[in-house]
């Protein structure tokens, strides 16, 4: 650096300049609060630490975001919005295996995934393929959000509780003179948080899941969401927006235990195996497709008779539950049509699981870790 530029900055500079020189300094801190950091000043001193980091071999570049709004300052609520960010950035990619996915499961159109691509793009163009995908991502936000921010959150308190439990001793039960010890140990707080977060899910965003369903099958009939709900109510009421609500949660609690299960138990025991303590994001894509495609092969059968209870009324005929659906299947179809448009559900779940996981993961390292929360 040559003796003129050395000189330039023993010169005084404007105020603002002062004081971005001077934040460093634990004599000026309170001044600098005082009166304010300045854009021009904050700006000198991000130029300043990276000039004076410039030789420095171990200076690394990172994203950070500024600090975030009050709203946002509970680790809870930082989970929620990772997992709203995850689940819009995945359903956008990947709206057209979800159209074709569940245009399989119900039995509409072709029976092969590349038959069913041209038979949409034939009948509704290019445009055809996102069908639904308004209220799709309208549906995947607050679901995602609320269940991967679930998980986190029972999976905590269990794991919590457990500890206590060891500690103090287990709950006993005593029936006349007879104690009995109730060990907490062989209960798995990721199976818990698992189910649990399937359950609240379903709960709250079933409706939005019902019109996705009628808006991708039947465009014709409810070409827009303002038609779908006025129809919907106008046939059923409010109960018609939760029709195939007990199938569903059947269907879930597998599938989201299994899931969840799955997917730490493998990222624990592959990070064990490779004396690591976190996943690379190529890691959580593969092993969130894992987890993904094995839980989906394990509920893909009351996955099929869910999907016909939901849109049975459309082709005149609704089994009564979900055993009838599951019957009417074996009788039209046999055994293999309990896995009719697994292949196509595979083909979107295993994406699907493995980028939602690596972009929930993500936004977790943003807004957790480059927060102050490190977890």
């Amino acid at each position: 650096m040559s003796s003129s530029k050395t000189n330039s900055h023993s010169k005084p500079q404007p105020q603002e300049g002062n004081m971005a020189l001077q934040t460093h300094s634990p004599s000026h801190a309170h001044n600098s609060n005082k009166h304010g950091h300045g854009v021009f000043g904050d700006v000198y001193t991000i130029t300043k630490d990276m000039h004076a980091d410039h030789h420095n071999p171990s200076f690394d570049f990172q994203f950070r975001l500024p600090p975030l709004p009050n709203f946002l300052g509970s680790r809870e609520a930082r989970e929620f919005f990772s997992g709203a960010l995850a689940g819009a950035m995945t359903k956008a990619i990947l709206a057209p295996l979800e159209t074709i996915r569940t245009r399989m499961v119900v039995g509409v159109g072709s029976k092969n995934i590349a038959g069913s691509f041209v038979e949409v793009i034939q009948q509704q163009g290019w445009q055809g393929l996102w069908a639904g995908n308004m209220i799709n991502m309208l549906r995947i936000v607050p679901t995602q959000a609320i269940e991967l921010a679930t998980f986190e959150c029972v999976k905590r308190t269990m794991t919590s509780l457990q500890n206590k439990w060891e500690e103090a001793g287990d709950p006993k039960l005593q029936i006349g003179f007879i104690d009995f010890n109730l060990p907490m140990s062989w209960i798995s707080p990721v199976a818990v948080a698992g189910a649990a977060a399937g359950i609240a899910s379903t709960i709250v965003c079933h409706p939005l899941e019902v019109l996705k369903d009628r808006l991708t099958v039947s465009p014709e009939i409810y070409p827009t969401l303002g038609i779908a709900i006025r129809n919907i109510y106008k046939d059923g009421g409010v109960g018609a927006f939760y029709a195939g609500i007990s199938p569903t949660l059947v269907g879930m609690l597998p599938y989201s235990t299994c899931y969840y299960f799955l997917y730490d138990t493998m990222k624990d025991s592959y990070c064990q195996s490779k004396n690591k303590k976190t996943l690379n994001r190529p890691e959580m894509l593969v092993l969130g497709a894992l987890a993904g495609f094995t839980a989906s092969t394990i509920s893909f059968p009351l996955e099929v008779a869910r999907k016909r209870l939901m849109v049975g009324a459309l082709q005149g005929k609704c089994p009564p539950n979900m055993a009838a659906a599951l019957t009417e299947v074996i009788r039209e179809e046999g055994l293999k049509g309990l896995y009719r448009g697994w292949g196509a559900s595979c083909l979107k779940v295993m994406p699907s699981s493995g980028i939602t996981w690596m972009f929930y993961e993500a936004w977790k390292d943003i807004l957790l870790v480059q927060n102050g929360n490190p977890f």
